[in-house]
């Protein structure tokens, strides 16, 4: 059948050529329609109990999307004419930000006095300029006793201070209306620069990190790609040695990922830095299969066949084996549709697209492609087939000890798996090379930090944010949370309440506490909201119908771990000292310290489901129950492995690494179908014993997995230097477990074989 196939295609070639470039035409035009979405809500599925919880609060409270922007003297004060004169500007300014909705900052903080029975709520800072050091005194003063601006907005130290502007995203066009914040404020940042160079200024918030994502994306596939394919080529003219199979390879792999994307782009899936990754796994898995089809063409060329009888027998020998691989990786990929994280979903959906792309091309295209480019083919080295020969007799001879020392030594690194936590740092999912991380990491470390937990406090009655009883609730626990390690501020609406009270009372620090009658309270907070300007509301801390506020925890850069124990103890506080008002924390920070677990509780599915349908392949292609079972041990073991040693020199896994699994087990199978089908071709056809068809499997495929492993390794080395960590970590492990693959494919596969089949099958 193989046979009559590869005739067709040799015949009809130039038609095989023409049909592939007319769909390659018609697929590769749906890229214009790709687009990079810049919204980290992405990372979560529409059914996410914690980003409703968010959504939920973002619906009741003003939107809390924001930038800010640290100012950072270089004299160390910031309580000078000058540094405030660029507040002052910079705040000014702030508000021409595109759907900015608030601006909040040093100068214009409300500061609020009492003159005779009148309540002044003025901005703290007017006129810098004109300040003498009284004035300059009274201000930095005010700033370092007041609650709402200490660690906020300003450092206990006073070396630095901030803008904060909170935007509000009409959401209509996600690809425009971020960019459109970014493009206003660099250029605001660089201009204020200029005017102020004794300041430094850098720049951080939930609209920055959502730029950030397509950045990182978009620089990958510049750097990542390009790198990736001249490795390939380079290890295909190396181990090949044939240009026109590495031209034809280069070829194939372009026409995969185009048409790839091109698909991507017709079914609206929107690039992510995780997706943004697939053009780069597309190229590496293409060249698996166009290696095996050149390797036994370059063989049979070389033993003195005609270019069309190569081609026949190399599509004849590797079809099935080609077609099997293809469809294990493709199983592999889809399991991620099981991942909590849609761009995992993306990412993997995108692959196994390429990976059916890259199958039909090398079966129908490669072969009637080189069916016409001039082949030349250079002098065979014997130093790769040989060393294949000298491998099989170390393992058939040593088959015993390998299986006994590589079983043991195997089962004891998995074994190390629980040494790894659970665990993540969102801001890190960001390389020092891309800005907004270096910029968050320099302002976490002198003003305050971009990690949040909001929770909504409900009062249990319209109004009943004056009631004195809730609000000594919201204090107490306001001020527990101010003593937690992890927290750096927050905002509270007790501490605005205390401050009117004290007014009201002549300033009189002996009256800075909550008020004691809840028509008071209700009167003081009637009188502060008339007197604020448009812009600088309660909304943000208060509900509409007065039922609930907003507290507002900032935190500095935690692991996900520290946040879940933060929110654990809080709950327990809630518990504890307040069980009418418990309620949740809800915010980015939460949502993706708990992605982690619940994508690896998702995944367990998905890899259980790829296991099981790749093993009843195997036992069905294989037509063999045992070899089926024993396919198990390579294709399992190294992920096994991998992960004992990451457990062992890391310690820690998180949202990228969560995938690993599922996505490597299609890949490693590959080697496992290769090496065994090879084996079952020298059992059943040409009758040899288990030690001499080990040896058949080493000569004729030994090689070709060689190079495959090569060229895999270093795509997804390539692929781990993406500034984006949940790429980079990845594109490290699923190296590694490619590597751990490989050798046990050599040195642990042949001895479970020699041992387990001593009878003809």
């Amino acid at each position: 059948m193989y046979e009559a196939y590869a005739g067709w295609i040799i015949r009809w070639r130039w038609l095989v050529l023409v049909l592939s470039i007319i769909v390659l035409v018609l697929l590769a035009s749906g890229g214009r329609f790709l687009t990079f979405t810049n919204d980290y809500r992405v990372f979560f599925s529409k059914d996410n109990p914690y980003l409703e919880a968010f959504e939920n609060l973002q619906d009741t409270y003003t939107k809390n999307d924001n930038v800010l922007i640290m100012l950072l003297p270089k004299s160390g004060d910031v309580f000078t004419p000058d540094v405030l004169d660029a507040v002052v500007e910079l705040t000014d300014r702030a508000w021409q930000t595109p759907y900015s909705n608030r601006v909040d900052s040093l100068s214009n903080f409300q500061h609020t006095y009492a003159e005779e029975d009148d309540l002044v709520v003025i901005d703290l800072v007017e006129d810098p300029l004109s300040l003498d050091p009284k004035g300059l005194a009274y201000i930095r003063e005010v700033a370092m006793n007041e609650p709402l601006l200490l660690n906020r907005l300003v450092s206990p130290e006073g070396h630095a201070t901030g803008v904060n502007i909170t935007v509000q995203l009409p959401g209509i066009d996600q690809v425009t209306e971020v960019p459109r914040v970014v493009d206003y404020i660099r250029p605001l940042i660089e201009d204020m620069e200029k005017k102020y160079p004794q300041i430094e200024f850098y720049v951080t918030g939930v609209v920055m990190m959502n730029n950030a994502f397509p950045e990182a994306s978009q620089n990958d596939m510049k750097k990542l790609v390009p790198l990736a394919f001249l490795a390939i080529i380079v290890g295909l003219m190396v181990f090949v040695g044939s240009v026109s199979g590495t031209v034809a390879t280069v070829i194939v792999i372009l026409m995969s990922i185009l048409m790839a994307m091109g698909t991507a782009g017709w079914l609206g899936i929107k690039l992510t830095p995780p997706s943004a990754s697939a053009p780069t796994m597309i190229l590496t898995l293409a060249v698996a299969d166009c290696v095996h089809f050149l390797t036994t063409f370059v063989h049979g060329v070389r033993d003195g066949r005609t270019r069309n009888e190569a081609i026949v027998e190399s599509l004849r020998v590797n079809f099935h084996p080609i077609f099997l691989t293809s469809l294990t990786t493709v199983i592999g990929f889809l399991s991620l549709n099981f991942s909590d994280a849609p761009p995992f979903r993306d990412l993997g959906n995108i692959t196994a697209i390429g990976v059916s792309i890259a199958f039909v091309l090398s079966v129908s295209f490669l072969p009637a492609l080189m069916a016409v480019l001039p082949v030349r083919i250079k002098p065979h080295k014997e130093i790769f087939q040989l060393s294949m020969q000298h491998m099989a007799d170390f393992v058939i001879r040593n088959h015993t000890r390998l299986l006994i020392v590589i079983g043991l030594v195997s089962l004891l690194i998995t074994a190390m798996i629980p040494r790894n936590e659970l665990n993540d740092v969102f801001v890190e999912y960001f390389d020092e090379s891309i800005e907004f991380r270096t910029h968050t990491d320099i302002i976490a470390d002198n003003l305050t930090g971009l990690y949040f937990i909001d929770y909504s406090v409900p009062s249990g009655e319209s109004g009943g944010v004056s009631n004195p009883d809730f609000l000594k609730s919201v204090e107490a626990f306001s001020n527990w949370m101010r003593q937690q390690p992890e927290v750096l501020h927050v905002n509270s609406i007790t501490d605005i309440f205390k401050r009117l009270n004290r007014n009201m009372h002549a300033d009189d620090d002996a009256w800075y506490r909550l008020p004691d009658e809840r028509d008071l309270a209700a009167q003081y907070l009637l009188l502060y909201e008339m007197s604020l300007p448009y812009g600088l509301d309660l909304n943000n801390q208060i509900d509409l119908d007065k039922f609930a506020t907003r507290v507002s925890v900032t935190m500095k850069t935690v692991s996900s771990n520290e946040v879940l124990a933060l929110e654990r103890r809080a709950q327990q506080w809630f518990t504890e000292h307040a069980p009418d008002l418990a309620v949740k924390g809800a915010s980015p920070t939460i949502m993706f310290a708990n992605i982690g677990k619940r994508n690896i509780e998702s995944m367990l599915v998905g890899t259980s489901v790829a296991l099981l349908l790749i093993s009843l392949l195997l036992v069905f292609a294989l037509r063999s129950l045992k070899l089926g079972i024993i396919s198990l041990i390579p294709n399992l073991l190294p992920a096994g492995v991998a992960f004992g040693l990451w457990g062992l020199f890391v310690g820690e896994v998180g949202l990228a690494l969560s995938v690993v699994t599922a996505m490597s087990l299609g890949i490693v199978v590959d080697d496992t179908v290769h090496f065994l089908s090879k084996y079952v071709r020298a059992r059943r056809e040409k009758g040899l014993g288990a030690e001499d068809a080990v040896r058949y499997a080493f000569s004729t495929v030994g090689v070709a997995l060689w190079v495959t492993t090569m060229v895999l390794v270093a795509g997804f080395l390539v692929l781990s230097q993406s500034a984006f960590e949940l790429n980079s970590g990845m594109g490290l492990l699923t190296a590694i477990v490619i590597v751990i693959a490989l050798f046990l494919d050599f040195f642990l596969l042949p001895p479970i074989l020699i041992k387990t089949e001593e009878k003809k099958i």
